[in-house]
């Protein structure tokens, strides 16, 4: 899978696409694998790189969502968790067991919680990752030895789930092209154009060349988060806005804050959150916050007070206090919230999806959750479907799986979030000495990774590597910086790029991963 291949497949199609999506976000590339499988003939375009803004900046939870269970939602928790067990059938590689402890500082917290849990249990059904159940102060103390135990009167255990959200989102992507879908990053839509008032097409730029291309489908599918009123606007400019959105930014510490396998869960923080502290590939993630913003960016900048605001909260469940200077990186992710009425409670607002139709044709998915991308786009391409007055075919997406899928991806060590692919990386690495050269002494990532990243899965650019299809910038941000000359000159060789380009993509990621680093 490669960029120049898709694009020849793109020139080559001199027909109307079934369907053309833009946005290469989960549900994006979701509604991309659904309608391909079905045979539809599919193009997705995303304006930057695939999961470049909310899906690749989570809290790295496939979860039913506790804090849904707490509104009393309970029917998005029963999908979500209903997705949640599909996801770790179709994509183990990726998605994996975790426990979270959620500790009691009050003499009915205990009760309570465990109640709750249980219900969560019951609604998982046979799709539950492992029962819940109420731990002593010392059981407490074995799974999170550096908790708090001022006050402390034991904790519940229960189980979610765990993935990295960026890898699956490129795990999507070739199960899309496998399917049948032809997928382009760095290819922005600059206009929707119609006939008869019904809208049959895009106009899109490729961002690497300046080529403009005039594309025909039956229907366009715009799942674009954030910019979803942007897409809709070029429909109809007098358009009401149907997002909202609120900031969300994790700190990363390292794991010495938090030994073990075993996360925290606290139900309800200052502000009404959840808030979570994570292992996640040998680091931890705190996080998260709500902040409402107004502006909407690509790459979004955390507030000083968001920072304190999780240091503050760590302090309080951990009896090693972070600081600022233990901040080993810092991302912020938006949220795309549909408008539930007049309410300014970003927290409140549900995460169920809409499906929006609009007078000339567009069709529109907004909200969600990463966990139910599938079932927001089976919803999403039956309704277009319908629209485009295609055969009707059933999704048969809760039974395929996605590309890498191996049910003991540990025997690869380092390579195992390749899944399947690990073996063809490892002949890959074996080529060349240079190939298994460690790019950092702090990560296990070898130079021969860069390679393969940019063969074989649509890797442009120093960020797309660092950031998403490893996870160092989100992991390490100064450490990627360090290495980032030595991913410039490796990519530059396989892209048949000049020094020009080594300098700029060098200077630009600087801009970007400078925001990850605190202080």
């Amino acid at each position: 899978m490669n960029r120049e291949n898709m694009l020849a497949t793109l020139e080559k199609y001199d027909g109307k696409w079934d369907f053309i999506i833009i946005g290469g976000g989960a549900t994006g590339v979701g509604c991309a694998i659904d309608a391909a499988s079905r045979g539809y003939k599919t193009l997705l375009l995303e304006q930057s790189d695939f999961g470049k803004g909310t899906s690749s900046r989570s809290t790295k939870l496939v979860h039913g969502g506790v804090r849904y269970l707490q509104q009393g939602n309970l029917t998005l928790v029963l999908e979500a968790l209903k997705e949640r067990g599909l996801l770790r059938k179709n994509a183990p590689h990726l998605v994996h067991d975790q426990k979270f402890i959620v500790p009691n500082y009050d003499w009915w917290e205990g009760p309570f919680y465990g109640i709750g849990l249980k219900l969560y249990d019951m609604l998982a059904g046979k799709e539950g990752f492992g029962p819940s159940k109420l731990l002593s102060v010392e059981e407490t103390l074995k799974h999170i030895p550096t908790i708090e135990t001022n006050g402390l009167k034991g904790g519940v255990i229960y189980h979610d789930g765990q993935f990295d959200d960026a890898r699956l989102i490129i795990n999507m992507v070739k199960t899309a092209s496998e399917q049948g879908a032809t997928l382009v990053n760095y290819m922005r839509v600059a206009a929707l154009f119609d006939e008869e008032d019904v809208i049959c097409g895009v106009s899109a730029i490729d961002e690497e060349s300046g080529r403009k291309y005039n594309l025909k489908c039956k229907v366009v599918i715009n799942a674009t988060g954030v910019f979803t009123d942007t897409v809709r606007k070029m429909s109809d400019p007098q358009t009401t806005k149907i997002i909202t959105s609120s900031q969300g930014i994790h700190i990363v510490l390292d794991k010495s804050f938090l030994p073990g396998d075993s996360a925290i869960m606290v139900p309800e923080t200052d502000d009404g959150r959840v808030l979570f502290a994570i292992p996640w590939h040998d680091k931890i993630i705190v996080g998260t916050t709500e902040t409402p913003v107004e502006e909407y960016l690509l790459d979004p900048v955390p507030q000083a007070e968001e920072i304190d605001f999780l240091l503050t909260h760590a302090a309080r469940y951990l009896t090693k206090d972070p600081t600022h200077k233990d901040i080993l990186s810092v991302f912020a992710g938006l949220r795309p919230l549909v408008k539930s009425g007049n309410s300014e409670n970003t927290a409140a607002i549900s995460r169920e999806h809409t499906i929006n139709i609009s007078r000339k044709g567009l069709v529109t998915i907004a909200g969600g959750k990463w966990t139910t991308y599938r079932k927001m786009s089976e919803d999403t391409i039956d309704q277009a479907a319908i629209l485009a007055q295609l055969d009707s075919i059933d999704s048969n997406t809760s039974d395929l799986q996605i590309h890498g899928y191996h049910k003991h991806p540990e025997e690869f060590g380092s390579l195992s979030i390749y899944g399947s692919d690990a073996p063809a990386i490892k002949a890959l690495l074996s080529e060349n000495l240079n190939n298994k050269n460690i790019l950092h002494p702090d990560f296990l990532t070898m130079e021969g990774e860069v390679i393969w990243a940019v063969r074989y899965e649509m890797a442009r650019t120093v960020e797309d590597f660092l950031s998403r299809r490893t996870r160092i910038l989100l992991m390490n941000a100064q450490a990627s910086i360090d290495i980032a000359p030595t991913v410039a000159k490796l990519m530059a060789i396989e892209l048949n790029k000049d020094k020009v380009w080594i300098e700029r993509q060098l200077q630009q990621y600087k801009n970007i991963a400078e925001k990850y680093v605190v202080g």
